[in-house]
């Protein structure tokens, strides 16, 4: 598999001290570092010539001094503040071009430039200054063009994405493939969004998120690179680049213009940084429920999403009814860690995270009415599975959850059963619901109701299956049959004999009319 280019150039390395004394120009002099050996790693922002013994007030950092020294021959106390003003002005180095003034390094201001840790360097044969001011000056105005025309690239293609559409995913995936290394997404509170890179490197950042996250903000010289996302005047994320091995300009740079995109992305949609939380939840959650990737593998990321992990109790809950965002409030309400996500079929799954001395069922139980307890609302169906100690059986779990909640949903009698629905609550419905897909169940099930399958008058048969799913599922209860369906006693006798005479069986029979509930379940099943 290969890797498309990246459709921009980066930057060339940071002009340094170190380079500046190995251009040809400079080798000319015969330049030699008398002090501040270990500071030639500084980068070059501009280069000045300046004789001025007080030119230190006029630098605002990162300049190259260029002097003879004319000003300063006699005096040791000038000497001495010259080098510690150049400090205190965080110049990046003075270059000396020894000669009438100085016929030899100065030793006042090789100890003075030791101590500060300044690079003095000192040119044994003169040249014109303006030589190598004009050299240098060129680079650092060609690299700063360049970074104009890269900020640009960056912002153009990126920009493009966005108007054509693509997910925030996308998104991500570019700026990782540009900068090569994993990139991650976060709120304030460094609980993580999105990801993109390597999956084996992103892994590795996310292993140690909380502390590397904690680091983050400081540890600049190892290529943590972070660019605040903000939008109308409020800061809700940040964008981090893990590692960047690059140019620290090239990687400021793509970082800043990856964050206005981002910010852009989320005012175009109208999303918000809550939205992106619901996305990285439902992407671990589905990889979970789904076993495409190990649950082991899965770790790192549950942990950078904010859900404890370590010597916990995992309780997996599939919820029909309610809102990944509805739960989500209630889960902060209540204070129970926890992730909630939308699966594919519409329900939403749940994974608490509880402490192991916590009494996990009634948390559930407690969870399960204080969503029932909203008006105007009907009550959720919340299938539980058993609690998981062990991390690497949670996909399980979930599954589990899933499939009491498919098979409760088809029960017309939902609002009797328990406020948590288990597998123990499902009987026979949760195994027609696993064997559904069987050919023979399907073939028996439409023998068995093909006479209210078939017909002109798909009203009455759609009546006629209604009344029959309530009849049964009520263990044949004609009184409360009747109630449910709003007629009379005699009207209900009268659906119920064409029902027997459609599919021509008794239903007084008990192993008739388990047959036809057994197929009528099958059917309902079949139709989900």
């Amino acid at each position: 598999m290969t890797t498309a280019p990246p459709l921009w150039e980066p930057l060339e390395p940071a002009l340094s001290v170190r380079q500046v004394l190995t251009l040809e120009r400079v080798q000319a002099g015969e330049p030699e570092v008398v002090a501040g050996a270990g500071q030639l790693d500084r980068p070059v922002r501009w280069v000045h010539v300046a004789e001025a013994a007080d030119v230190g007030v006029m630098l605002s950092g990162g300049e190259m001094v260029l002097t003879t020294g004319v000003l300063l021959a006699g005096d040791e106390d000038k000497q001495a503040e010259y080098i510690r003003s150049l400090h205190r002005a965080e110049a990046a180095a003075v270059v000396l071009g020894l000669g009438r003034a100085f016929p030899a390094p100065p030793d006042v201001m090789r100890r003075a430039a030791e101590r500060c840790g300044l690079p003095l360097v000192v040119l044994h044969r003169p040249f014109p200054f303006a030589e190598l001011t004009e050299e240098v000056q060129c680079r650092l105005v060609r690299r700063k063009f360049a970074a104009v025309s890269l900020s640009e690239a960056v912002r153009t293609e990126l920009t493009a994405l966005i108007t054509s559409g693509a997910p925030l995913q996308r998104l991500l995936d570019e700026v990782a493939r540009h900068s090569a290394c994993p990139v991650v997404v976060t709120n304030l509170a460094h609980r993580v969004l999105a990801t993109a890179g390597e999956r084996s490197a992103v892994d590795d950042v996310l292993r140690d998120w909380e502390r590397i996250a904690r680091q983050a903000g400081g540890s600049a010289g190892d290529g943590w690179i972070r660019a605040e996302l903000a939008g109308r005047g409020e800061r809700w994320g940040r964008l981090v680049l893990c590692g960047h091995r690059g140019d620290r300009t090239t990687g400021r740079l793509l970082a800043e213009r990856a964050a206005e995109a981002l910010v852009l992305h989320r005012m175009l949609g109208g999303s918000e940084a809550a939205g992106w939380e619901e996305q990285s939840a439902q992407s671990l959650l589905t990889d979970l429920v789904s076993g495409v990737v190990p649950a082991r593998q899965l770790l790192p990321r549950a942990r950078a999403a904010g859900l404890p992990v370590n010597r916990r109790a995992f309780v997996p809950l599939v919820v029909r009814d309610r809102t990944p965002g509805q739960l989500d409030r209630t889960l902060r309400l209540l204070g129970l860690p926890g992730l909630a996500a939308q699966l594919a079929d519409g329900a939403t799954a749940v994974l608490l995270s509880l402490a192991r001395d916590q009494d996990a069922e009634a948390l559930t139980a407690h969870f399960a009415a204080r969503l029932r307890s909203g008006q105007g609302a009907p009550a959720p169906v919340v299938a539980a599975a058993g609690t998981r100690i062990a991390w690497d059986d949670v996909p399980a779990g979930l599954r589990e959850a899933r499939h009491v909640a498919d098979a409760v949903a088809d029960s017309p009698a939902v609002r009797d059963l328990p406020a948590v629905v288990r597998l123990g609550d499902v009987h026979l419905r949760g195994l027609i619901r696993l064997l559904r897909d069987d050919p023979h169940v399907q073939t028996f099930a439409e023998r068995e109701l093909d006479g209210l399958l078939c017909g002109p008058d798909e009203d009455l048969l759609e009546d006629l299956l209604s009344v029959l799913r309530t009849y049964l599922a009520t263990g044949r209860n004609k009184s409360r049959t009747a109630q449910l369906h709003h007629v009379s006693r005699p009207a209900l006798y009268r659906r119920l004999e064409a029902i027997q005479a459609r599919l021509g069986v008794d239903l007084d029979d008990f192993e008739q009319a388990a047959s036809v509930h057994i197929a009528l379940l099958a059917h309902d099943a079949q139709q989900r």
